[in-house]
């Protein structure tokens, strides 16, 4: 029970070592994006490999050949659902969930908590996280593909570039949020 011999201990020493070595290949090969986490596909499939990787170096069922496929197959598989799903957004639709706007012009956005499935605790629990006593400031706040919620304050805004590829500003009556709230983007139609 507590000690099986040397034999399981050699194996996982060569094993994950060579796992090791084989998985910073692939990483290398498919970049970076394929262990980010930009939306719960992308951290579906990190979850996956370390689960693989668990696996293949601790399982004595299974061979390393074995294992590395799997592991090579899951970031191949990553990698071209990413490359595909980059430029053609009814793909990336498909695929990724779309951000939700919690909070537009230092108001909670019900149809975003609704489609989001949060409460009211949840946003104020969120907006204290990232520092906010009050809402008064806060331009927006954004649950992200990713399922974190990101904050952007009135002065951070600038010109709000980055709030336009929000599905629902225009449902809330975004047209004029730029001018309101950073005054920067006043310049911007």
């Amino acid at each position: 029970m507590w000690f099986s011999g040397l034999d399981p201990i050699i194996r996982i020493l060569l094993v994950g070592s060579c796992s090791y070595v084989a998985l910073l290949v692939m990483l290398r090969i498919t970049g970076a994006r394929s262990l980010a986490k930009f939306n719960a596909f992308d951290f579906a499939v990190t979850v996956a490999v370390g689960s693989m990787l668990a696996t293949a170096v601790t399982s004595t069922d299974l061979a390393f050949s074995a294992g590395v496929t799997a592991i090579a197959l899951m970031l191949a598989l990553q990698f071209i659902v990413a490359r595909v799903i980059r430029d053609r957004l009814g793909l990336r639709k498909l695929v990724t969930a779309s951000p939700v706007v919690l909070v537009y012009d230092g108001r909670m956005v019900e149809e975003g908590l609704k489609a989001a499935r949060l409460g009211e605790a949840d946003v104020r629990q969120a907006a204290r996280q990232a520092g906010h006593g009050s809402f008064h400031n806060i331009a927006a706040m954004v649950l992200e593909t990713d399922g974190t919620v990101s904050t952007i304050t009135r002065e951070q805004l600038g010109d709000g570039d980055t709030l336009d590829d929000l599905p629902d500003l225009n449902a809330v009556g975004a047209q004029g949020m730029r001018r309101g709230l950073g005054g920067a983007g006043a310049s911007k139609s």
